[in-house]
């Protein structure tokens, strides 16, 4: 069954450690990320979180809602979860990504969401993947699998 969804919030930050700046849209270019992102040109070329996962990880931690803008992922997307084999194909609005690995949650969390937070994100603190075909992704647009 193919888990489709579509983008709640948008952000960029211009270097670790930098204020995110929330977007509407973002340009993404094949084999670099996003335009004037921290990622660009990494391996970790985009981060994405999806709402379902931190509903499970809201739950574990004892809370009612974790904010996805708020764990400093790139694209935050409704859907209940999201795919996390490396090469794993997927679209966001018309721009192809390719899953690179899980992203770890960083001391960060516990930080912004209370101890414990970084342990209940375990596994389900977002993907991080490389743009395989490049575009400008916007609110509302669609995630799709495949």
């Amino acid at each position: 069954m193919p888990r489709t969804g579509a983008v709640r919030a948008l952000t960029t930050a211009s270097a670790h450690g930098a204020e995110l700046d929330e977007r509407a849209e973002i340009d993404l270019v094949t084999d670099v990320g996003i335009i004037g992102d921290r990622h660009a040109g990494k391996r970790r070329q985009v981060t994405i979180v999806c709402t379902g996962e931190l509903a499970e990880a809201a739950a574990l931690h004892g809370v009612d809602h974790i904010d996805g803008a708020r764990t400093r992922r790139n694209i935050v997307v409704d859907t209940p979860a999201l795919p996390r084999t490396h090469g794993a194909v997927f679209r966001i609005g018309a721009v192809e990504f390719a899953v690179w690995r899980d992203c770890a949650p960083c001391e960060l969390m516990d930080e912004f969401f209370g101890p414990g937070a970084k342990k209940a994100l375990r596994e389900r603190c977002g993907i991080s993947a490389t743009v395989t075909s490049g575009g400008t992704v916007r609110l509302g647009d669609p995630f799709a699998l495949g």
